[in-house]
C-alpha cells in the first residue's frame, strides 16, 4: 500500500478527528461523534482511500513507501 497521506495532513487530519470524537463526551453527546475515527485511522495508516481513488497525494515523492 502506497503512502498518500503527507506529515502536515496527518497531523490535521489526527487534531480533527479527535475534536470530532470529544462531541461523543461533550457537546451534543450523539454517536455521530465515532465517525471522528475515519480520519484518525487515515492519519495512523498514512493512507487514504479516497486520495487512492482520485489519484492524489500529499506525500512527498521521496518519501512515498510501498508495503
Amino acid at each position: 500500500m502506497l503512502q498518500n497521506v503527507g506529515s502536515l495532513d496527518r497531523w490535521v487530519r489526527a487534531i480533527v478527528g479527535l475534536v470530532i470524537v470529544s462531541l461523543v463526551f461533550w457537546g451534543p453527546q450523539t454517536p455521530w461523534g465515532y465517525l471522528g475515527l475515519i480520519p484518525i485511522a487515515t492519519a495512523a495508516f498514512s493512507w487514504c482511500p479516497l486520495y487512492a481513488m482520485f489519484g492524489l497525494s500529499t506525500c512527498a515523492t521521496a518519501r512515498r513507501a510501498s508495503t
